[in-house]
């Protein structure tokens, strides 16, 4: 059976207010579609298709976006007058994804907000990620990578895209240009977590319980949070830049994370 996915979608994104003054940032659009919608798909291409999603911040937003889910993605025939109806034509996309909405506080922090969603949890194993990452993950290969180690939690270790081009020269040519190159130095928590149930126990459902300070913090000082690497691109989107980055790669036919068709 499929584990079901925790979205954390309840910050308020303060670093893309130009986005997310008036809509939450797993809102902000890529390519016309919500970044959260791409995550979705991300998961939903290795067959899983239960989600969790952490609200917070404007997640009235979300709802709505999810309750008229099939208006907003198919052709629809409106009859006006005494006998109003509204007729939705076969859908422009065949998602059959069960969503969890979840109110989890304002100014809830992330171990918090996996906390107060622990009861729609069930089975022994399940996933969180980021309401703003994308990487072409292979999500089975993580899950089996998990499943195999033992431990509590697994978390993706990426190698993030620079802040800056990178130019390499030869006397006083450029010999390279490349927009955004992956750094070859350390990894970095790219999301993508696997957990045992078990890992409820390091958290609390008071408002200032973080996930990475804490919870994760122990987790590794117990030996019990395994790393799968990601040579692969990773992205988040943190501020507008990222925005045009990520827009100009599905403009592109370069969004490395769509591995649906």
């Amino acid at each position: 059976m499929a584990p079901k996915v925790v979205i954390l979608c309840g910050g308020m994104g303060t670093r893309l207010r130009e986005e997310t003054e008036y809509k939450p940032k797993p809102m902000v659009e890529v390519g016309g579609k919500p970044i959260l919608w791409h995550i979705l798909k991300i998961y939903d291409h290795y067959g899983i298709s239960d989600f969790v999603l952490c609200l917070g911040y404007k997640g009235s937003v979300i709802k709505n976006y999810f309750l008229n889910y099939e208006a907003i993605n198919s052709d629809l025939t409106v009859k006006l007058g005494s006998e109003k109806a509204v007729k939705i034509h076969d859908g422009l996309e065949n998602n059959d994804w069960s969503i969890t909405l979840a109110d989890t506080g304002d100014k809830t922090l992330k171990g918090a907000r996996l906390k107060k969603i622990e009861k729609y949890i069930t089975e022994d194993v399940f996933m969180v990620t980021y309401g703003d990452g994308v990487a072409n993950v292979d999500i089975e290969k993580l899950l089996k990578f998990h499943q195999q180690h033992g431990k509590t939690g697994t978390v993706t270790g990426v190698r993030p895209p620079s802040l800056f081009g990178e130019l390499l020269v030869q006397g006083n040519k450029a010999v390279l240009f490349s927009e955004k190159p992956q750094t070859s130095s350390g990894l970095i928590n790219g999301g993508f977590f696997v957990f045992n149930k078990s890992f409820f126990n390091y958290l609390s459902d008071d408002d200032d319980c973080d996930l990475e300070h804490g919870p994760l913090e122990k987790l590794t000082n117990e030996g019990e949070l395994m790393v799968y690497t990601h040579d692969g691109p990773w992205a988040c989107m943190d501020t507008y830049r990222d925005v045009e980055y990520l827009n100009k790669l599905w403009r592109d036919n370069q969004a490395f994370w769509k591995a649906w068709k």
